[in-house]
């Protein structure tokens, strides 16, 4: 039994989630690998615009960056379940390094347009999926445990630590050192932190010995529950995507753009407050009915932005939308530990994460276009169009998130294989 929680009755909480033997030394780590990932994507913006002029550009090449490490984010995930975090993490740190120090001189240089986007390709690809590793190793020590829901609560307030901080020193860095400064260092901090974390081989989960026992690897995308979370993932990523291009346009809108950064904390001060709360509650309804009633909050929310016209009104809409995303978010991390085998978890996380960016990216491009050729605040249309299609999905599919006693994985969607745990 890996789990080293005392009492399974007792009310779970943060304190106790902290004294799990061993987290810390996962978790310190983690937190430093996982931060340059906040900071790639504004470094990114501000670097190429410094060298091109062009905002155009250098959201184009950012968003190559985020489109490849949601597609090729998955795959690490496998692998990783395959052959070890160690073994992934150590070469992908490297090539995420090598490739950002290559994407910063190619835009110093002038390079043309594309080959800053065959820099950006790697460089997104190789992104050290910290993330759902640390939710693996979670998943390792809480077998059975209900601080499960409250280490995902734990993990979602901590990534959006990561956006409050990450922005803010890029920013700094590029602005009041140099505009490449803020890459090198992103390069830099994930090569030195994923080294450390990878270090951490006592807590990884662990791998088959198959020269003793064939285990066949399953994907957790053939597992139905996994493909619903990650439509429902996908309308998140709607919301970060749009609120962020439409938050901006507003805030120019009236003449106010420095209100952007304002309302835009004031939504991200929603998500970590309620993720904090989510974490704390002893839950006695079934994740499956939380994660509906979640998102059905969530898209009634995300339907009132676009009416707003008033700074005061849209901060508090802000606000209502972001305390409905943690819990999403939460659960549906929570959801993984029962629907999927032990030996594919971390791809599953990571196909939720990458869901998360694909939506957002697509959801910056069709809010940017909407902004500029129908009215001001038109962009918010793209949080209420994709939480609904999410809702309706998840509401019509929601049988696919059953699981079996004891946190087994329902047969249907793997064939008639039996999932084998390999931790």
């Amino acid at each position: 039994m890996a789990s080293t929680v005392t009492s399974k009755s007792s009310r779970p909480g943060y304190g106790q989630l902290l004294r799990t033997r061993g987290a810390w030394t996962f978790l310190l780590p983690g937190f430093a690998a996982r931060q340059p990932f906040a900071m790639l994507t504004l470094s990114i913006v501000l670097l190429v615009q410094h060298t091109t002029g062009s905002y155009g550009a250098a959201g184009a090449v950012a968003a190559a960056t985020g489109v490849s490490m949601a597609l090729f984010a998955p795959y690490s995930g496998r692998l990783a379940d395959r052959h070890g975090q160690r073994a992934v993490l150590l070469p992908g740190v490297l090539v995420h390094a090598a490739a950002g120090v290559s994407l910063t001189a190619l835009a110093l240089t002038h390079a043309p347009l594309w080959a800053l986007f065959a820099a950006a390709v790697p460089t997104g690809a190789s992104v050290p999926q910290i993330g759902p590793m640390v939710r693996a190793r979670w998943g390792v020590k809480l077998q059975d445990s209900p601080l499960m829901t409250t280490a995902a609560a734990f993990e979602s307030v901590t990534d959006e630590l990561t956006f409050v901080v990450g922005p803010l020193l890029a920013t700094a860095l590029c602005t009041a050192v140099d505009p490449a400064a803020g890459l090198l260092t992103e390069a830099t901090l994930t090569l030195v932190g994923g080294v450390l974390f990878a270090a951490q081989k006592s807590t990884q989960p662990s791998v088959p010995a198959h020269k003793h026992a064939h285990v066949e690897h399953v994907s957790a995308l053939r597992v139905p529950g996994v493909r619903v979370l990650i439509a429902t993932f996908l309308g998140i990523g709607s919301v970060f995507g749009g609120m962020q291009v439409s938050l901006a346009a507003f805030s120019q809108s009236i003449g106010e753009p420095g209100l952007n950064g304002v309302l835009y904390g004031i939504f991200a001060a929603g998500n970590m407050l309620s993720g904090v709360v989510c974490g704390a509650v002893a839950w006695k309804t079934a994740p499956q009915r939380r994660l509906v009633i979640g998102y059905t909050a969530l898209a009634l929310a995300a339907s009132g932005l676009w009416t707003a016209h008033s700074v005061l009104v849209l901060a508090g809409l802000g606000l209502l939308v972001g305390m409905c995303i943690a819990p999403s978010l939460i659960t549906g991390y929570t959801l993984v530990e029962g629907l999927v085998p032990a030996g594919a978890r971390t791809e599953a996380f990571t196909w939720l994460t990458g869901a998360v960016a694909l939506g957002q990216a697509a959801a910056v491009t069709v809010a940017g276009q909407l902004e500029d050729r129908l009215w001001d605040g038109a962009g918010f249309l793209v949080p209420t169009a994709g939480t609904v299609l999410a809702l309706a999905t998840l509401v019509s599919l929601r049988s696919r998130l059953t699981t079996r006693p004891g946190g087994r994985t329902v047969a249907r969607g793997v064939g008639h294989r039996v999932p084998l745990s390999v931790d």
